[in-house]
């Protein structure tokens, strides 16, 4: 059992800065994607994290695979999408799904292009997919700095979230202005988690670690703080699991989280208590719900 769960992460230091950044994605992330669930954007997390895409590149363009060139060029580009694709449904006959549809395919196809103008097919395979296994200091600092302002962001922006969720119209009614505010800072949280995910997990999968443990966590709980334990529990778990699964079977390891997640998902809706379709098909008592 040692030298399954314990000593890869022993031994080798490039294995303990993977779960590192793994768990500082899983405690930021997780409660992102539970509002983003709930809210039914579940999809624009997956946009979202094409967006961020084309600044990246621009950033790769200037100063190759820098880390803060990439995560300013990132931020910015995200920030822009969502700011012109909501821009884009409030004046014209187009839902925000199309517009957001619309911008996601030409920063996906404009990104990939702008990485192979002067990279290789390594270089653009980094971008896609990201490097678990070899993140340095700086880009541990940034994933930990993520998820601390995630939860702290989280915690001020909570109340008018769940607000949001159950009852938009009545929260416009009673607040002046602030439902605004805590939508723009939401999607700056998204963003943001996307951006540092991207640096690990790559900009095609950054988003399934913060979607995938927030849609299991539905089967197991309808109370939105569970809601948030359940995801970064489902999180944490997943990113370990994928990080000594890739060690020991040799696969590559970004894909491998979102596997380990897929799994946990699948399990979610076999036995989750909260409609769970094993809970589901046993026999209740008579007059229960």
């Amino acid at each position: 059992m040692y030298d399954l769960l314990i000593a890869p992460f022993a031994d080798f230091g490039f294995m303990r800065r993977a779960l590192a950044g793994v768990m500082s994605l899983s405690l930021g992330a997780g409660a992102v994607g539970v509002f983003l669930m709930l809210r039914r954007m579940s999809l624009v997390g997956d946009a979202m994290a094409h967006a961020i895409l084309p600044g990246a590149a621009v950033g790769y363009l200037v100063a190759g695979l820098s880390l803060g060139w990439m995560t300013v060029g990132g931020l910015v580009a995200g920030m822009a999408v969502a700011l012109l694709s909501g821009l884009v449904a409030r004046t014209t006959v187009l839902k925000e799904d199309a517009s957001l549809a619309a911008f996601y395919l030409l920063s996906l196809a404009g990104g990939v292009t702008l990485v192979s103008l002067k990279g290789s097919n390594v270089d653009l395979l980094h971008v896609l997919f990201g490097s678990v296994l070899a993140l340095d200091d700086p880009t541990l600092f940034l994933l930990a700095g993520t998820a601390t302002a995630s939860m702290l962001a989280l915690a001020l922006l909570y109340r008018p979230l769940v607000l949001e969720c159950v009852d938009p119209g009545y929260l416009r009614s009673v607040s002046d202005g602030s439902g605004a505010i805590a939508h723009l800072g939401f999607l700056a949280l998204v963003v943001m988690n996307l951006v540092a995910g991207f640096h690990a997990l790559g900009t095609l999968l950054a988003v399934g670690l913060m979607m995938l443990p927030a849609i299991a966590a539905r089967f197991w709980t309808d109370h939105v703080g569970g809601m948030i334990g359940w995801a970064t529990g489902f999180g944490l778990l997943s990113g370990t699991a994928g990080v000594l699964v890739s060690f020991h079977v040799g696969l590559p390891t970004g894909p491998t989280v979102i596997l380990c997640a897929g799994a946990v998902y699948a399990f979610s809706i076999l036995f989750g208590a909260h409609g769970g379709l094993v809970i589901r098909a046993l026999p209740r008592r008579h007059l229960e719900a």
